[in-house]
């Protein structure tokens, strides 16, 4: 049972007491650069092992390498936090710079490191990764030293990393400074008031159409006012990243992303082909929903329009028991490191403004403890918010006794946690309502994140490929931008909108992340990843609990497609698995279609 009421906002002071003023984060930051200077020492006066037996000086190595990744981890979302929680916090974006710094330094260094790597023998390689402390971290350090083979001299990707904490970075901070100036004024009880980004993305859901088609209006509006700063910084990212992919000889924009999410490209083309192919039932589910809101196509704003009665609110205390309550049925682990997330403020939620929007969860593995991101306003998809980023949390939690390099998973799989949270919780819900009509309300809603993940989330995929391909040849205008964002939506959603979001590429912040490229697809695969997970979990019970733990805890230790071979049986690059995938989403709008075929007006 949790403690009620639950407070909204998140205690950081556990970390460095004093927030952007931090004397303990300082220490932490000096003694980090430290450590990072001892490691580019002890680099350069270690040579590449010739033995299995003359491994001393690289364990040692590894050990320091793994002690700088936990402590630029912790500071990095120490600082993220920060930022996140107040974007008027003028010396946070500051401290952001020095973390920055030093992970430049950080990855420089590791430049060197991978060319001891590359310098070993490759049957004394094999064989060293059969001992400790290396066969541990075996898929990790395997991993540096096939990508280090086909990058630039060590001294070049340096450079690289320096130049990029200015440019590359840089243009991700420009970004971020911009939406935290984002203002849109609206009405609230008869007074104009200012609402983040955050705050006023969560009013586009409002039940009443032609508010919410006059607050996109405004939201449209309040972007074209940002453009050129959204444009200068898009450009320049994308820009930056391929003239690295240029001089490396890559010529494929897909292959960082893709090796970053340890994907084959055919698991990649597989998935969206099958997703492609079954889209047709999706859009009649959209025309339906038309049909119920009385238009003749969607909008859209109307795609994540509620339908039924939605003025009721689920407050930040129902919500927190709803989820722990259906966690439980699947998980009772789950459950309690999430009722642990709420008691012990690990949650920001307060809806307040100087927020940044989206929500996030990140980890502070010296503490052993995570934070999560959000701005609550009482709705289920705040709910389904809430439930997908404890799944994150979880995911961490359960790989917290794990060397740090074995910690490393990629986004692909840790939207699988997330995303196996929220169905959790979508399901039982369905299930559990008491009435047709409600039913239908949270049928909806589930189906929502299906068309994010098969649409919105496949517009993002087209647009970035496009735009890459034209940036490949200059500056991409702003007038381009837009046209090239609402054809991917089209193409995307079937043509099945009456009107789109031509400044989406300004509002989605994924855009402008500089730590994965092309943050868009793995959410994808994470959705349907978990949909396999949750079929496996729903026909095993509780027994599937501790096979779910040992899947996550080998997600930093192979690639995706012996990862589902191993715990799944299933091939990946087959579309099979996706089929299924794509047919437990069906069966939710199959079931909306028929109990809404009396609804429809005429």
């Amino acid at each position: 049972m949790l403690t009620l009421p639950l407070n909204q906002t998140w205690n950081l002071e556990t970390f460095f007491p004093g927030g952007s003023d931090s004397p303990a984060f300082a220490a932490h930051l000096k003694k980090l650069q430290e450590s990072i200077a001892s490691f580019q020492e002890q680099v350069r006066h270690t040579a590449s092992p010739e033995s299995v037996e003359d491994t001393a000086q690289l364990a040692q190595l590894i050990e320091l390498l793994q002690h700088n990744v936990m402590h630029i981890h912790e500071a990095d979302s120490f600082v993220g936090c920060l930022q996140a929680d107040n974007q008027k916090d003028k010396k946070a974006p500051v401290l952001s710079g020095q973390v920055k710094s030093l992970y430049a330094e950080h990855l420089s260094s590791l430049t060197h490191f991978d060319q001891i790597l590359t310098g070993v023998p490759d049957q004394v390689w094999g064989a060293i990764l059969q001992q400790e402390p290396f066969q541990a971290i075996a898929f990790s350090l395997d991993e540096r030293r096939s990508l280090a083979k086909e990058k630039l001299p060590p001294e070049q990707e340096a450079l690289i990393n320096d130049l990029a904490v200015d440019g590359y970075h840089g243009w991700s901070d420009l970004y971020n400074s911009t939406v935290g100036q984002f203002s849109m004024a609206v009405e609230v009880d008869g007074k104009q008031v200012e609402l983040s980004a955050g705050q006023a993305f969560n009013k586009l859901h409002t039940e009443n159409r032609e508010e919410r088609l006059d607050l996109f209006d405004k939201w449209e509006q309040a972007w074209t006012n940002k453009e050129e700063y959204c444009a200068e910084a898009l450009n320049h990212l994308a820009g930056f990243r391929l003239q690295v992919y240029k001089a490396r000889g890559w010529k494929s924009i897909h292959k960082e992303p893709l090796a970053i999410n340890r994907m084959e490209e055919k698991t990649l083309n597989v998935m969206w082909d099958v997703i492609d192919r079954n889209k047709g039932l999706f859009v009649e589910y959209l025309n339906r929903k038309a049909k119920l809101l009385g238009v003749d196509k969607l909008a859209w704003v109307d795609v994540d329009a509620p339908l039924g009665d939605s003025s009721k609110k689920i407050s930040y205390d129902e919500g927190a028991s709803l989820i722990i309550d259906q966690f439980k049925q699947f998980s009772p682990k789950l459950a309690a490191f999430s009722a642990e997330a709420f008691e012990k403020r690990w949650i920001e939620a307060e809806d307040r403004p100087g927020k940044r929007p989206g929500g996030f969860c990140t980890s502070f593995p010296l503490a052993g403890e995570t934070r999560i991101f959000m701005t609550y306003g009482g709705t289920l998809n705040n709910v389904s918010t809430l439930a997908h980023e404890l799944g994150h949390g979880y995911h961490q939690h359960v790989m917290t006794d794990m060397p740090a390099l074995a910690q490393e998973y990629a986004m692909n799989v840790a939207e699988t946690a997330s995303t196996f949270a929220e169905m959790i919780v979508a399901d039982a819900v369905v299930k559990s309502a008491s009435t047709d009509d409600e039913r239908i309300v949270l049928l909806e809603d589930k189906i929502q994140r299906a068309i994010a993940f098969f649409m919105n989330i496949h517009a993002r995929f087209i647009f970035e490929t496009n735009f890459y391909a034209e940036r490949s040849q200059g500056l991409v205008s702003v007038e381009r931008l837009n046209e090239l964002m609402v054809d991917a939506q089209k193409l995307a959603y079937k043509d099945a909108l009456s009107s789109y979001h031509p400044h989406f590429w300004a509002a989605k912040l994924h855009f402008y992340a500089t730590d994965v490229p092309f943050y868009n697809f793995p959410y994808t695969f994470g959705y349907m990843f978990s949909a396999g997970i949750y079929a496996r979990a729903v026909q095993e019970g509780a027994s599937f609990e501790d096979k779910y733990i040992s899947l996550l805890r080998d997600t930093g230790s192979m690639n995706v497609e012996e990862l589902a071979k191993k715990h799944l049986g299933v091939d990946l690059t087959e579309p099979d698995f996706w089929q299924s995938a794509v047919d437990m989403a069906a069966q939710d709008v199959k079931q909306f279609m028929e109990l809404t075929e009396s609804k429809v007006r005429v």
